[in-house]
């Protein structure tokens, strides 16, 4: 960026306050050697890529922040067993702390290996329930889990429908049969019958992400006749699902995921210009508002000039905060040491983050309860927020209109 940026007086003073401790100042000299596990390759490499432009971005504006990092980027190649194996090879070859795998079933492998290492794992994104439930020592998640993904996706279709004043009576429930879409279906399948939604959920859907389209699935959905499809989905498969629906002529009021990527992805816009807008997506977003955001930005343009921060910021942004949650631990801490590193983890106090919701903390399981929700909604190929309303840089819109005359 050739100019430093102060991100804000309080980092700037907390820096100063944590370079006057000698526990601190003799840590100085070492770099936290970070190991940044990721689906680069293969079916998820899409969003594995996308956290790896922010991991690219992250150093910068650490660095802002008085923090010294080493990354170590590994290509999970969208398999857990890999995964696994390179989680071993990140440690045996001096990692301190490892971080991804933004796959659920990645995940859980690379933890079993980080429990038996006794080396940190920071979760960057990651939503099913037993990661944070098998009394993990060596982990800690910095995203939302299915059934909060669920529960705060929901509670925003409510507000959706109230803002638009549309009065949708019937919905089906479409998701992806790998780890991550049967956790969200089980949680759909608690959550949903307490949320006196307006609708009726006439049926829940598995389909195969590796499938060649989606035409039965869309068959299917036609002959219920919902007026909103709810979707988990990738990327490739949300650009499926909409070919086929376009193809059969099937027009809802709206295609709204309660917490899943896809359609925010710059591959889902790219693959279908026009027909990529108004679909909407409930989950957590970046803060416009923050000026680390603002940093982290300026920092993804400079290292990902040929990619938009818009489309990637959900990716970006928890890929950044993991690595920040890291060294904000390494520098509290003063040694890369497995234990007492990950003691700091978890005493993980950040006011000033990337993300929208309350300060990172986590609980006794490892979770951090204080992550906040969006709606966002696709417009001009890009992700806008549009509620809530003091977040929203635009009013929503629904329903979608039709797949025909879009341009």
């Amino acid at each position: 960026m050739g100019q430093k940026h102060d991100i804000s007086r309080r980092a700037v003073l907390a820096g100063a306050a944590l370079l006057a401790s000698p526990a601190i100042v003799s840590a100085q000299a070492q770099t936290l050697r970070i190991g940044v596990l990721l689906p680069r390759s293969g079916l998820l490499a899409q969003a594995g890529q996308s956290c790896h432009r922010g991991a690219l971005a992250a150093p910068r504006v650490l660095a802002e922040l008085g923090h010294r990092v080493e990354l170590v980027h590994v290509d999970t190649e969208s398999n857990a067993d890999i995964a696994r194996t390179q989680a071993e090879r990140l440690i045996n070859d001096g990692a301190h702390v490892l971080t991804g795998a933004f796959d659920s079933g990645h995940t859980l492998a690379i933890a079993q290996v980080c429990e038996q290492r006794q080396v940190p794992f920071v979760v960057n994104i990651a939503a099913a329930p037993p990661i944070t439930e098998q009394g993990l020592k060596f982990l800690v998640r910095n995203f939302q889990t299915g059934p909060q993904l669920v529960t705060n996706g929901l509670r925003l279709i409510g507000n959706l429908i109230a803002a638009t004043r549309i009065e949708p009576k019937r919905a089906v429930f479409l998701h992806a049969n790998d780890t991550f879409g049967q956790a969200q279906r089980g949680a759909m399948d608690a959550i949903f019958p307490r949320t006196n939604m307006p609708f009726e959920l006439v049926e829940s859907i598995a389909y195969d992400p590796r499938a060649q389209d989606l035409s039965v699935e869309v068959t299917r959905l036609r002959s219920l006749r919902p007026d909103l499809v709810l979707v988990v989905t990738r990327a490739s498969d949300a650009i499926k699902l909409v070919r086929d629906m376009v193809r059969q002529r099937f027009e809802p009021m709206g295609i709204v995921s309660p917490g899943s990527p896809g359609m925010y992805d710059e591959e889902f816009y790219q693959a279908l210009g026009p027909l990529a807008d108004f679909h909407v997506s409930n989950l957590p977003w970046v803060n416009p508002k923050s000026p680390m955001t603002q940093a982290l930005e300026r920092s993804f343009a400079a290292t990902n000039p040929n990619n938009r921060f818009a489309a990637d910021g959900f990716n970006a942004g928890f890929t950044f905060e993991a690595l920040l949650i890291a060294a904000d631990a390494f520098k509290r801490a003063g040694t890369a040491s497995g234990v007492p590193l990950m003691e700091a983890i978890r005493r993980t106090d950040i006011a000033e983050h990337v993300m929208i919701g309350g300060p990172i903390k986590f609980d006794e399981k490892g979770q951090n309860p204080n992550i906040g929700s969006a709606c966002v909604q696709n417009r001009g190929r890009t992700p806008v927020v549009v509620l809530p309303a003091d977040n929203a840089t635009m009013a929503p819109v629904l329903p979608m209109p039709g797949w025909q005359g879009r341009t």
